[in-house]
């Protein structure tokens, strides 16, 4: 029976971090030799089936708290990951608050700030949505 599925970066720098590890007591391995514990550890047959299972999970592009950087109708932002939700088929609703406001509105005579924002996004972390010329309203760069 397997459980938590690490993201492929994640079992890797476990894998490294066992051979570290191992060597500092005297007893040298592989990389191959700590992928395949790392995978036994995580109740999967071998690293394969543990690459295959890594690559059929639906990951968020970002996580509850973390800072991120993107763009947000074509300007850029830094703000914190305040809500995230898991809706359907990789699509995760986010809710971001800006660390300084983002002017929504491109006419020069007037403006209208944000500091907060609901955006639906892939595990890609785009937007579903996009402006008149094909630009996803929020890209997540995180």
């Amino acid at each position: 029976m397997t459980g938590f599925i690490p993201s492929r970066d994640a079992a890797k720098a476990q894998a490294r971090a066992l051979r570290a590890s191992m060597a500092a007591e005297g007893r040298e391995i592989g990389h191959s030799a700590a992928l395949e514990l790392i995978a036994k550890s995580l109740g999967h047959k071998d690293w394969n089936t543990l690459h295959a299972a890594i690559g059929n999970v639906d990951r968020a592009p970002v996580h509850l708290g973390q800072i991120v950087t993107g763009r947000y109708l074509k300007q850029d932002f830094m703000a914190e990951v305040i809500g995230i939700r898991a809706l359907s088929a990789g699509r995760y609703e986010v809710t971001l608050h800006f660390d300084k406001p983002v002017d929504v509105v491109s006419f020069d005579s007037f403006s209208n700030f944000r500091s907060r924002v609901h955006k639906v996004v892939g595990s890609d972390g785009r937007s579903v949505d996009k402006t008149s010329d094909g630009v996803p309203h929020l890209v997540l760069w995180a």
